[in-house]
């Protein structure tokens, strides 16, 4: 393990936090720790969601710092913003150690990102054990909202319910009542199956059978030969695999031609840069989810254009709620005049705000879920894309106040913030 994580790539880049005269951080007065605020990237740099997240995640981290100090260009006591970054590999033991050694060692006072859900929970918990700041950008499991919520972490971009409210409801309304589910085994995977078989049986649907698959994995032929043979047939096979895997299962549904066998496809969770791997035309009339993206108006777009010009490339909504994630939490040290997490919370808990990325926003003090309008979409067709990523098409917003479980049902699922 030692090795592992003497091997774990960091990037640091250190600026300027620069506080109002009356209310900011002053270094003199001992409010900022250690005279700096420390802001940790815990993601993918390797495996399955390097692509959606990884370094264009820490670039976005970075990307907000730089903005921040922009903005208060003329307030006048200057604090140091650094940033640091690992990968976890995909893996929640390393997750739990690098985000002890962020904190412990290092001193960070808020750690963003963590695709994979199973890392999400594990830097959950080191959050709430060191009662730390955790901004959860890249996992989707409804469980940061329920029983392994905490007040230090907040579930800020999006998450199974919201996904499955979305696509697993509509597909099923327009007539596919009958389904095939097929998801990684582990914590994401899981409650994937669990919030579309929800969703999908709330429309009047049926999910006859649904099958863990090994994570990683790039071989999904044993589930593409059961899936029309199955009793009865299902009419659409929902695939609740992201990233590098979900390209890999989409690859293979062509391959074995199940749509020309009455199979249709649906897809859990996808991001520009999956349709950008598998091609649109395979993936066209597709009716996926999203938080946001890139193209949606022009506020979106100018954000995403000024990140294409520092990155090469376009943005995931990963990418995008990391930056505004980071810039809400720097707004927030701002205002409380500390980076102390028990302020920061007061700060941020209730708080309502709009931005870019998110839109009719709240911070909801119960449950720590942040609330904010999705988006149900589709894959364009091939001849109606005009710009390289110019892949998604709206077709519905569902409102912020529908797109999210209710606080109750968090505290029922066992969130209990104390």
């Amino acid at each position: 393990m030692a090795a592992r994580l003497l091997a774990v790539a960091a990037i640091v880049a250190t600026g300027a936090l620069v506080a109002g005269c009356g209310g900011g951080p002053q270094s003199g007065g001992g409010k900022v720790s250690g005279d700096a605020i420390k802001l940790g990237v815990i993601t993918d740099l390797s495996g399955v969601y390097s692509e959606l997240a990884g370094k264009n995640a820490v670039e976005a981290v970075k990307m907000a710092v730089d903005d921040f100090k922009k903005q208060h260009a003329d307030d006048a006591v200057t604090q140091n913003i650094e940033v640091s970054s690992a990968d976890h590999q995909n893996k929640p033991e390393i997750a739990n150690t690098t985000a002890r050694e962020m904190y412990d060692r290092d001193g960070v006072d808020a750690i963003f990102d963590v695709p994979t859900s199973s890392a999400a929970l594990a830097v959950a918990t080191v959050a709430g054990q060191n009662k730390k700041m955790y901004f959860n950008n890249g996992a989707a499991t409804t469980e940061l909202t329920g029983k392994q919520c905490n007040p230090y972490t907040y579930h800020y971009a999006y998450d199974t319910y919201m996904l499955a409210h979305g696509t697993g409801t509509t597909v099923t309304g327009e007539g596919a009542k009958q389904w095939y589910i097929i998801y990684p085994d582990y914590a994401f995977g899981q409650d994937m199956n669990k919030s579309f078989t929800d969703a999908i049986k709330a429309a009047g649907g049926t999910v006859g059978t649904a099958d863990p698959t090994p994570f990683p994995n790039d071989n999904f032929s044993t589930f593409m030969t059961k899936a029309p043979n199955l009793k009865p047939k299902p009419d659409v096979l929902g695939t609740m695999q992201a990233g590098g895997d979900l390209v890999n299962v989409v690859k293979q549904y062509n391959e074995f031609g199940l749509r020309a066998k009455g199979v249709d496809l649906a897809v859990g969770l996808m991001f520009d840069t999956d349709i950008k791997s598998i091609g649109v035309e395979p993936l066209a009339g597709t009716l996926f989810t999203t938080a946001w993206f890139w193209n949606m108006d022009d506020k979106s777009r100018e954000w995403a254009d000024r990140f294409k010009e520092r990155t090469g490339v376009r943005p995931t909504f990963d990418h995008a709620a990391n930056y505004s994630a980071a810039m809400q939490y720097l707004e927030a040290v701002q205002r409380a005049g500390s980076d102390d997490a028990d302020s920061v919370r007061k700060e941020l808990d209730g708080h309502k705000f709009e931005d870019f990325f998110a839109r009719g926003a709240e911070f909801r003090a119960d449950d720590h879920r942040v609330t904010h309008d999705s988006y149900l979409v589709k894959v364009k067709a091939a001849d109606q894309v005009e710009e390289d990523y110019d892949f998604t098409e709206l077709v519905k917003k569902i409102p912020a106040g529908e797109s999210f479980r209710t606080a109750a049902d968090s505290k029922t699922a066992g969130c209990q913030m104390g």
